[in-house]
Order: C-alpha cells, then sequence, then structure tokens
C-alpha cells in the first residue's frame, strides 16, 4: 500500500470515529446492560425504597418533639437546600456513569473508587440489621390472625392461679413485644440463647428479598410496583378509620398546632436535616445503581424533584394516620389519669373524701386554683403530667411506635385482626422496598465487576450476599439481639454517609468539574442545570452537611460515656457500653469511613509503581 493510499485509509478511519463520536458522547453507554422497562418503573423504585419505616415511626416522633406543624418548617427548608439537589445529583451520576457506586467514582476519578466501596460498607452493615425489621413484621402478621390478638390481654401464670406479674407491671403490648417477641435478656453482657422462632422469620425475610432481586431489574422492576403502591392503599383505610377514632382529633389538633419558638432550637433544624438526609437514602449507593439502569435520555432532574417530594407528602400523609392513632390511644387511656388527679387534689387539699368527682372535676380545680394559687402552682407541675396533653407528650420512635404504640391501639378497634394483618403487611412492604435499594447497593458493583460476573452468575452472586447477611443477622435474633440492633442502628451509617456524600458532592463539583458535570446533564436531559441547583451543589449542600458532620462529632464527645437502656419491667435501667461493644462501634464506623482514604493511597502507590515499572523498561 503506497503513502496516498494509507493517507486516505485513516483520514477515513478519523472521520468514522467523529461520526461515532458525535452519535454517542458517552460510549460507555452502548455496553450492554439491563434496562428499566419504563422510566415509570424506575420511580417506582426509588418511591419504593426512599419510602420506608422511618416515614412512618421517625417522622411523626420528630414533629411530637420539635413542635408539632412548626416543625414542618425547617423540614421543608432543609428538602429545598439539601434533600433535591443531592438526590438530584446521585441520580446523574448513576445515569451517566451506567455504573454501581465503586464504578460510578472510579470513572470520575481512579482515587475516588474508596467512595463507591464505602457506600457498599454501610450498604452490607444496613442489610445485616435492617432484614430483621421485616422479620419481626412477619411475626407479627402470622399471630395477628389470632382471635383475640395475643398482646390484647395478659397471659396466665405456670400456675394458673393470676396473670404474668411482669405483664401485669407494664402492660400487655410491651409484654408481647419485649418477652414474647424479643424474649430479651437483661443487659447486653447476657448474650442468651438464639430465639429460633425469630431466626426463622428472619431466614424467611430474607427468602423474599433473594426472590425479590433474584434476576435483577427484570424481578426487582415487577415487585417495586406492589412494594411502592401497597402501604399508600393501606395508609388511606388506616386515614379512613383513624380519624373515625374516639378522640382522633385531639391527636390532629396536637400535629398541627405549631410551637414556633421550636424553631430557635438548632437541634429542631439539625433534626430536620438529617431526617430529610436518611429518608432519602444518600449515600448508600442504592440511588446511583437505579439510576445506572435508565436509558441515558432520562429526565432525572424531573425524577428527583418528584421522588423527593413524595416522599415528603408520605412523612405527612402517615402522620396524619399516626396522630390519629395517637389521639384515640391517649383519649382512651385518659379516663384512668382521672382517679391519679383527684388523689392528688384530695390530698393536697384535704378535700372531703367523694367530694371530688370527674364531672366536676374542672370546676373544683378552677375553684382551688382561684383559692390557693400559690399551693395550686406547686402541684401544677405534677398535675400536668396526669393530664390528656402529658400523654400526647409522650414521644415514642422507632420501634416502640411501630410494634407497641400501633399494636396497643389496634386491639382496640373493632375487627382488630382485620387491621393488624393490614398494617404488619405494610410494614412488610415497606421493609422490602427498602431492602430491595440495599442489596442493590451491594449487588450492582459486585456484577458490574468482569472478574466476578465471569465466575459466577447473577443468580449466584444474588444468594451468597443473601446468605452471609442472613448468617451474620442471626446475631440479632439472640436474647441479647436488640441491644445490638441498637448499635447498628445508632452507629453503623450516621458519620459515614455524611462523609461520604459529603466528598461525592466535592467530587462532581471540584474534581471532576460542575461546568463539565453541566455539559454532561444538557446532554443527558437537553438542558443546563439552573442557578438554584449548581448553588446548592457546590456551596450550601456542603457546608450544611460539614454543619451536621461537626454537630455529630461534638454531640458523641459531650455524651461521654456511651450508655443504653435494658428492658426491666420496674425502673429504667442504664448500662455503660461494655469494652468490647465500643470496640464494634469504632469498627463500624471505622471499617466504612478509611475506604476512604485507603482507596485514594492504594490508587496513587499503584500509579506510582506502573510508572516506575514503565520508565524501567524504557
Amino acid at each position: 500500500m503506497d503513502v496516498s493510499s494509507l493517507k486516505a485509509v485513516l483520514l477515513e478511519g478519523l472521520a468514522t470515529c467523529d461520526v461515532i463520536k458525535c452519535q454517542s458522547p458517552f460510549p460507555e453507554m452502548e455496553k450492554s446492560r439491563p434496562l428499566w422497562d419504563n422510566p415509570l418503573q424506575f420511580v417506582f423504585a426509588c418511591i419504593s425504597y426512599a419510602v420506608g419505616l422511618g416515614n412512618v415511626w421517625r417522622f411523626p416522633y420528630l414533629c411530637q418533639m420539635y413542635g408539632g406543624g412548626g416543625f414542618l418548617i425547617p423540614y421543608f427548608v432543609m428538602l429545598i437546600v439539601e434533600g433535591m439537589p443531592l438526590l438530584y445529583l446521585e441520580l446523574a451520576v448513576g445515569q451517566r456513569m451506567r455504573r454501581g457506586s465503586i464504578g460510578a467514582w472510579r470513572t470520575i476519578s481512579p482515587y475516588l473508587c474508596g467512595v463507591g466501596v464505602a457506600s457498599v460498607v454501610v450498604s452490607f452493615f444496613l442489610s445485616m440489621y435492617y432484614n430483621v425489621i421485616n422479620a419481626w413484621a412477619f411475626w407479627y402478621l402470622f399471630h395477628s390472625f389470632q382471635d383475640p390478638l395475643p398482646w390484647a390481654s395478659c397471659p396466665l401464670n405456670s400456675n394458673r392461679t393470676g396473670y404474668e406479674a411482669e405483664c401485669e407491671r407494664t402492660s400487655p403490648t410491651q409484654y408481647f413485644w419485649y418477652r414474647r417477641t424479643l424474649n430479651i435478656a437483661p443487659s447486653l453482657e447476657a448474650s442468651g440463647g438464639l430465639q429460633w422462632e425469630q431466626a426463622l422469620c428472619l431466614t424467611l425475610a430474607w427468602l423474599v428479598v433473594y426472590l425479590c432481586i433474584l434476576r435483577g431489574t427484570e424481578s426487582t422492576g415487577k415487585v417495586v410496583y406492589v412494594t411502592a403502591s401497597l402501604p399508600y392503599c393501606v395508609l388511606i383505610i388506616y386515614l379512613i378509620r383513624g380519624l373515625t377514632l374516639h378522640g382522633a382529633v385531639n391527636g390532629l389538633i396536637y400535629m398541627f398546632t405549631p410551637k414556633l419558638e421550636q424553631l430557635a432550637n438548632p437541634k429542631a433544624w439539625i433534626s430536620a436535616a438529617t431526617q430529610i438526609f436518611f429518608s432519602l437514602g444518600l449515600g448508600f449507593g442504592s440511588l446511583i445503581a437505579f439510576a445506572s439502569y435508565n436509558e441515558p435520555s432520562n429526565n432525572c432532574e424531573r425524577h428527583a424533584i418528584v421522588v423527593s417530594l413524595i416522599n415528603s407528602a408520605t412523612s405527612i400523609f402517615a402522620s396524619i394516620v399516626t396522630f390519629s392513632i395517637y389521639g384515640f390511644k391517649a383519649t382512651r387511656y385518659a379516663p384512668s389519669l382521672f382517679p391519679r388527679v383527684i388523689l392528688l387534689l384530695t390530698n393536697a387539699f384535704d378535700l372531703e373524701e367523694g367530694s371530688l368527682t370527674a364531672d366536676n372535676l374542672s370546676a373544683v380545680q378552677a375553684h382551688l386554683a382561684a383559692a390557693h394559687p400559690h399551693a395550686y402552682a406547686e402541684l401544677l407541675p405534677q398535675l400536668k403530667n396526669c393530664s390528656l396533653e402529658a400523654e400526647l407528650d409522650t414521644a415514642v420512635q422507632g420501634t416502640g411506635l411501630a410494634f407497641i404504640v400501633y399494636s396497643e391501639a389496634i386491639k382496640n378497634m373493632e375487627v382488630s385482626q382485620l387491621y393488624s394483618v393490614l398494617y404488619f403487611s405494610m410494614l412488610l412492604m415497606l421493609g422490602i422496598g427498602s431492602m430491595l435499594g440495599n442489596t442493590a447497593a451491594i449487588l450492582t458493583p459486585l456484577t458490574d465487576s468482569k472478574f466476578i460476573a465471569t465466575h459466577l452468575p447473577k443468580e449466584v452472586i444474588s444468594g451468597l450476599v443473601c446468605l452471609i447477611n442472613c448468617v451474620i443477622g442471626l446475631t440479632f435474633t439472640m436474647e441479647a439481639g436488640n441491644y445490638w440492633f441498637d448499635i447498628f442502628n445508632d452507629y453503623a451509617a450516621t458519620l459515614s454517609l455524611l462523609l461520604i456524600v459529603l466528598v461525592e458532592t466535592i467530587a462532581v463539583c471540584y474534581a471532576y468539574g460542575i461546568r463539565r458535570f453541566e455539559k454532561d446533564l444538557h446532554t443527558m436531559i437537553g438542558h443546563k442545570p439552573s442557578w438554584y441547583w449548581k448553588i446548592m451543589w457546590a456551596f450550601a449542600s456542603p457546608l450544611l452537611i460539614i454543619s451536621l458532620f461537626i454537630f455529630y462529632i461534638t454531640d458523641y464527645i459531650l455524651t461521654g460515656t456511651l450508655q443504653y437502656q435494658a428492658w426491666d419491667a420496674t425502673q429504667v435501667k442504664v448500662f455503660d457500653y461494655p469494652g468490647y461493644a465500643l470496640a464494634v462501634i469504632g469498627l463500624l464506623v471505622a471499617a466504612s469511613t478509611m475506604c476512604i482514604p485507603l482507596g485514594a493511597l492504594v490508587t496513587f502507590i499503584s500509579r506510582r509503581l506502573k510508572r516506575e515499572n514503565i520508565s524501567t523498561v524504557a
């Protein structure tokens, strides 16, 4: 071939390359990769993942703690400043890079591979203990078909001469939760044995998750339609039933009466930011994994807004349902407070026995307050503790709300078995939907790995992940398992996720470059992001995350010795965590956070060695 012919071939090849480049600005997107059937399926997957148990049991608790309707002000401010921008950023990164968390951040910069690894580690920790909640939901669901419900009354003692003493000292719902369900140990040191019933429920929970993720997006995409929609159907049923309950209005008035003085409380703002952050599931890598299965032209901006607004609206909707239940429970319990108030007033003012009744209580209180203002003022704090408002002020979160307060209300409803089945089915759907996202964050980087994917089929990889999590998760079904559950829930993800998302934001804005990211978004969705998104990404969101990070570090330091509350039917017992528990807490935090600097260090060393090898060969 002569020089002119060779030149012609080269020019033709360059022209072909230019055409390919113009047609495919993201050449890595041309590689074969599973896709969602349609954009709606992706939105359902994100909603199913983001809308979880935190919407049902943490948001109402925060409203109760920080000013009822007034808490919505910092909540929506944090949604605008933090929630929507960071959700949009993660969806855009996943859709642009078409990789799981490890591959996506390695593509942005090889030095960021540790960010993806940290996300996988945190998701692994979360999966280990989160599915235990689904096991508890299965346990309660199975018992919901009994008539009467097993937590409706105290069981008889072994001699059948009376009721169990522990149950009489507390309540049937607390007894069923702490003794029948958890069979909880008196302390963390008394680990106890494995609870085989709970272990079977956990195994069932992991089997359900495995069946849902067996075929990747092909199976997950079908399941999310159920896990995302069924909870809303149950919440609507509970809303209708809740609003018809006696005393529901008291709960709703309590919720929507704003205590604006709480706006000056910095903890209210911090709690709002934390709730938005964790409710959307930022930093776990799940959103990046879900978005990586999108079409390149998917409008991730619109979907970020839709998902974040639906998530927040669900929290408010669930709170209305929860506070109607609160109002019913508190109003039902209020008559039992009258004897205590009557006894206090009779003894304090030396009233005639029987002269004070529930009918004339209000009038007598008004008379005593006018006639004996100083004595009545001294007694007032004790009287407030025996009021309907005090009962509504009793803040309950987490498993206490999900498995005790709701159970208490359900047992007093007509057709209680039906409402029990509906409620615990809803908890299962919420839990399984979140687990699909958690496992996707682990499996997507593994199946993206050529080495792993060539040696093991997807079904085997999914099975191994579920099996390992299930075996380790059996720790939480021991008698002291609930104490370990609280350790993982409190320390496995908090600081780690804040650090991960902070590094993600800085990496996109300053390492990858905001203008380069802007061009990518223009290519994907047809327009550049507005000034609002860029300001939030570059300045507002990172500063907010840094503030949260400093707050948590300071709070841990000021707390001093870390403690936990142990169950006792007669009194509240608080113990210091033993040394081995503190070591586990340290490992939980370090195992994920250290991945980021270690990943960068390993990359730096390996690239340095390659350069030295090349220079030696040369």
